[in-house]
């Protein structure tokens, strides 16, 4: 393993080394200022080791992160899914056991003192109620222009976020990455909750450059959501094969539609308020739209130019709609 720098905190971490649990927190950041204290206090009086990987902040972030008692390591972004790999591959981790949070996440009270009940005690009793599990499943509570987002299918949403790291690998998306491990998971009851400070201009953004990189993963033909996909297994091997077999197959522009109108309407997201038709409208139409303007922008980009009708539609729209020739 490469030697790294390390930046080690400017001030102690709150709770005694005997009170905390075997566990390494991972978050990345970016110009996180707004959302990071509220992560880390979250974390710091319970995690023996936290960590921040960075990738260029220019605001306060590495400030705040060493004021929690974070330990800062410095690295070039290169993907989501490269850089969690690259933590689990560099990181002085001290433990197998890893939690990975974002930095607009934070661990609930109520969740802290399950994770105590799993990973306290003695070792041999840690081992014990260890022994067959290699990772958790854990909920995330969407609070979103202040309300929390229950309705629409999306709470709870599972994510595999504690797992043994000498098993887990991030599966290469360049967003909305999963990791895979090679044991069994478990449920947590209690939550993660996402709470992004930023506004709306900053989710725009965001979700815009989301869009890009999910546009060009689908016109490079590159597998989204990787892994095992089931209608019978566990949420996220669900939304797989959804994804593979259902939503993939369903024409550009008319799947956003038909999503919203499922999230909205049959599963109830208008039972969320005004924050919920902004989020639902937002999250369930605008951005699966936005990616899916993107792909077919790129095809008609890849098309060959003489090969396009008058419209600029390939030889298969046009033979489908002869009058576009006229």
């Amino acid at each position: 393993m490469a030697a790294i720098s390390v930046t080690r905190p400017a001030a102690p971490v709150a709770g005694s080394k005997k009170s905390r649990l075997p566990i390494a927190v991972v978050v990345l950041t970016r110009d996180e200022e707004l959302n990071l204290g509220a992560c880390l206090a979250s974390v710091v009086s319970w995690a023996d080791q936290v960590f921040v990987v960075d990738s260029g902040s220019v605001d306060r972030t590495v400030e705040i992160a060493q004021r929690h008692g974070a330990q800062v390591v410095s690295h070039r972004f290169e993907g989501y899914s490269e850089q969690r790999n690259w933590a689990l591959d560099n990181l002085p981790l001290s433990h197998d056991w890893v939690l990975t949070l974002d930095a607009d996440e934070q661990v609930s009270p109520e969740l802290a003192r399950e994770l105590e009940r799993w990973f306290g005690g003695a070792d041999h009793e840690r081992a014990r109620r260890l022994h067959s599990v290699d990772g958790f499943y854990i909920k995330r509570r969407l609070i979103f222009m202040g309300r929390w987002i229950r309705h629409g299918g999306y709470y709870p949403t599972w994510l595999l976020r504690l797992y043994r790291r000498s098993g887990a690998r991030w599966d290469g998306r360049s967003v909305n990455e999963h990791v895979a491990i090679q044991g069994v998971a478990a449920k947590l009851e209690h939550d993660i909750v996402h709470h992004d400070r930023r506004g709306l201009d900053h989710w725009t953004m965001k979700h815009t450059r989301y869009a890009t990189l999910e546009a060009r993963e689908l016109a490079e033909g590159r597998p989204t959501l990787a892994g095992r996909a089931s209608i019978f297994g566990a949420q996220d091997e669900r939304k797989r094969w959804l994804r593979h077999r259902v939503w993939n197959r369903m024409p550009l522009f008319l799947r956003p539609v038909a999503y919203f109108l499922f999230r909205y309407v049959l599963l109830g997201g208008f039972l969320d308020g005004r924050a919920g038709l902004v989020y639902h409208a937002l999250q369930g139409l605008w951005y699966p739209f936005l990616i899916d303007a993107k792909v077919w922008e790129a095809r008609q980009a890849a098309a060959p130019e003489a090969a396009r009708g008058p419209r600029g539609d390939s030889p298969e729209a046009n033979a489908a709609r002869p009058w576009a020739t006229r």
